[in-house]
């Protein structure tokens, strides 16, 4: 973050790594745009960034229709003026399953998501970087885009996807001023990762390999937000393209 108060627009804000990321960049001195489909929630994260003596509005938006993500943009755009960081971070995960055993709706509402809201999210704020000469975007993947997680394939594939998305786009507006990274989380302690355990409960499954986390708990969204606070800003200036894990020795 160049700017003494830059813009970051911050999808899935309303929970999780999205909301402690806004509280992080909103106290570093961003102007925050807040982006979920949770109104409630997005307000929340509002009202707690204003709290801290912050600045942001609150955008209501689903992140896989081209017309929401259009809406978000151009409301950062007719409030602030420009977008000098985005968190691209709202995703969801699947229940455990089989591949075979998979539902194709279920596909469906993952990838739409997970790879189609990212990629929206890159067409139209990439847009606005290149015509204002930079910018600095962090999306979220996941150790899940890294190596294969028994059960989750379709989760895998979309987060395999986003680190796809990451470095074709690093690549392509290096020369344009625009860093494209990738931060990829292994277990956080967030409301997401907190029904795994009720799913397996409702379904009685329980994938034949369970993710051990080396340092014996979570991360806490906290933890995660510093890094995107990190790539954000200058002082990664010289990264682009790059995946960088935050998992706690997960992956080792």
């Amino acid at each position: 973050m160049e700017n003494t108060n830059p813009i970051a627009v911050i999808t899935g804000a309303g929970s999780g790594i999205g909301r402690a990321s806004s509280l992080k960049l909103a106290k570093n001195g961003a102007k925050v745009v807040l982006v979920d489909y949770n109104k409630e929630a997005g307000e929340e994260t509002l009202k707690l960034v204003q709290e801290q003596g912050g600045e942001g509005i609150f955008v209501q938006a689903n992140v896989a229709k081209s017309e929401d993500v259009q809406y978000y943009v151009n409301e950062a755009m007719k409030t602030y003026g420009r977008i000098d960081v985005f968190f691209n971070n709202a995703g969801i995960i699947q229940p455990f399953s089989m591949l075979a055993d998979t539902e194709e709706a279920e596909f469906d509402r993952i990838m739409s998501v997970n790879v189609k809201g990212v990629f929206l999210g890159l067409k139209y704020v990439l847009k606005v970087m290149e015509s204002q000469g930079g910018g600095t975007i962090i999306n979220t993947a996941s150790t899940a885009g890294i190596r294969s997680e028994h059960s989750a394939g379709v989760y895998s594939a979309s987060k395999h996807a986003v680190i796809g998305l990451t470095k074709s786009a690093a690549l392509e507006y290096v020369k344009k001023g625009i860093r494209v990274n990738a931060i990829c989380p292994g277990g956080v302690k967030t409301a997401l990762t907190d029904s795994v355990p009720v799913t397996m409960q409702q379904t009685g499954y329980v994938p034949e390999e369970v993710s051990v986390m080396r340092m014996g708990r979570f991360a806490q969204p906290d933890e995660i937000a510093g890094m995107v606070a990190f790539l954000a800003s200058d002082e990664s200036s010289y990264m682009t393209g790059s995946i960088v894990l935050v998992d706690g020795g997960l992956t080792l």
